[in-house]
């Protein structure tokens, strides 16, 4: 009997309505919840066999789904470890419990959490959620590693009572030359240059560079054009190059001197085009535990110099003496000195000798302050010294469908087969967006539309209701007809 139907069709939208009732009620719950996804409840019809004469009601039903891939705005905080995306992905997390328990790491995701050092200098939440990222070498770079798996992670742990110290490997000179100084009848003169270096346990040394002019000057001209070639009229040969003689001499920390002669060549606007290093004796250097070898090189040249290699790149090694021995806590410095690019390099221009840029790795010993990520998830140490290191970059993770992740709680979402296979992503390249410090994702739950949504819930059940009581009183007069 069709009327049966009707009751079971308003049990259905009872239960329905229920079901949006209780979505409802956990999105208004969590509107204020950093990093909630909003529920929704969909409805779905349910068609039962029927005759032209007849009909029989088949009911709802109620499906819910969690709209993960919905952003949220981001909320500006005081805490430099409070990290966001800024567009799609996530943070790869794990639980304390499996962080302290030392075994395998199950890799969970969510979008933003307000990550503090604990005890230990682990990066958690107060919920209990360790931020995981991939460990930097001791030099902060990044090592390769896996995309699709989790073995690089390991918690971010961070130890208030760190103290670092890099050794000094490359430093970048920029400077100009003056260019009176190698006119024909100049003085002689020397342009001392200190720069400040760091061991591996932070100790700091000075090297001493001094460039000297050589009187009298070498000056002269060539061109780049092929010898002995015809030169056709209105072809063009190479610029015009002016060589000039400089005497460098660089000292290491140990106080060895490495006297280098540089030819060092300029075109006719000042710039330099190449430059040969000539070894000099050290006979001073004897049997030492830190010598401390110097690599000078020359890139970016723009012409071609029959006693320069064409590929533009020139090396020359200060070596140690023999007897001396590489030390650990001292690895061996390049010195480099380029064309003019982006600003830097070496000239000779007007009358004055200008340092114009000292760039250097390399760090003496201080004191963590301070822990920051910046945009591409680099996870940046601040030492008082007022000196940063990268320490970890966390990746965030994406999956093909984020409405399909398992969701947990505290936020978190663990991969499942409708969500697909993650991947491990720089922060800003591919699909992913950037990370934000200083800032958590809030709620993307609208108040105003769940309580429209409310109101017509209520009506809905209510109706359904009605319908459940309108079937039992024409199924009270049914079983009046045999009175």
């Amino acid at each position: 009997m069709s009327i049966s139907s009707s009751m079971n069709a308003g049990v259905a939208g009872l239960s329905a309505n229920a079901t949006r009732l209780s979505t409802i009620s956990d999105n208004i719950a969590n509107s204020s919840t950093f990093g909630y996804k909003r529920v929704t409840a969909d409805f779905a019809s349910m068609v039962l066999g029927n005759s032209p004469g007849s009909y029989s009601a088949g009911g709802v039903r109620a499906s819910t789904q969690r709209i993960v891939d919905q952003r949220g705005p981001l909320n500006s905080t005081s805490n430099p470890t409070d990290i966001a995306i800024s567009g799609r992905g996530m943070l790869p997390v794990t639980t304390q419990v499996a962080a302290q328990a030392g075994g395998p790491l199950p890799m969970l995701m969510t979008t933003t959490g307000s990550f503090r050092p604990d005890a230990n200098g682990v990066l958690r939440t107060d919920s209990g959620l360790v931020l995981m990222g991939v460990p930097a070498n001791p030099d902060g770079t990044i090592p390769p590693f896996p995309r699709d798996v989790t073995t690089a992670l390991e918690p971010v742990r961070v130890d208030k009572n760190q103290f670092e110290g890099n050794p000094t490997k490359f430093i970048d000179l920029g400077l100009n030359l003056p260019a009176t100084a190698t006119r024909s009848g100049a003085e002689a003169q020397s342009y001392p240059l200190t720069i400040e270096l760091f061991d591996s346990v932070g100790v700091g040394s000075t090297l001493s560079a001094t460039f000297s002019n050589q009187i009298p000057a070498t000056g002269g001209q060539f061109f780049n054009g092929v010898p002995g070639a015809p030169a056709e009229l209105g072809g063009a040969f190479g610029g015009g190059i002016v060589k000039n003689v400089w005497r460098l001499t660089m000292t290491n920390p140990n106080g060895a001197p490495n006297t280098q002669e540089a030819l060092v060549l300029f075109d006719t606007s000042g710039r330099m085009t190449a430059f040969e290093l000539i070894e000099g004796p050290d006979p001073a250097n004897p049997t030492d535990p830190t010598p401390l070898p110097i690599t000078a090189t020359a890139t970016g040249l723009t012409e071609v110099d029959p006693n320069v290699p064409a590929t533009g790149a020139l090396t020359y090694t200060f070596p140690a003496a023999p007897a001396g021995a590489e030390n650990p806590a001292n690895p061996p410095l390049s010195v480099q000195l380029d064309a003019v690019a982006g600003g830097r390099g070496l000239t000779q221009l007007s009358d004055r000798f200008t340092p114009i840029a000292i760039n250097k790795d390399g760090s003496p010993v201080g004191d963590l302050v301070s822990v920051e990520v910046d945009a591409r998830g680099m996870v940046n140490a601040i030492y008082d010294n007022g000196f940063t290191r990268t320490i970890y970059q966390v990746p965030i993770v994406d999956v093909p469908n984020p409405n399909g992740l398992q969701a947990l709680s505290n936020q978190t979402y663990r991969p499942s087969r409708e969500s697909g296979q993650f991947f491990l992503w720089n922060a800003g390249e591919g699909p992913v967006g950037e990370m934000v410090g200083f800032a958590r994702e809030e709620s993307t739950v609208d108040v105003a539309q769940e309580l429209t949504s409310l109101i017509q819930t209520q009506r809905a059940y209510s109706s359904n209701a009605k319908v459940i009581q309108t079937v039992d009183e024409m199924l009270q007069e049914t079983t009046n007809i045999k009175r």
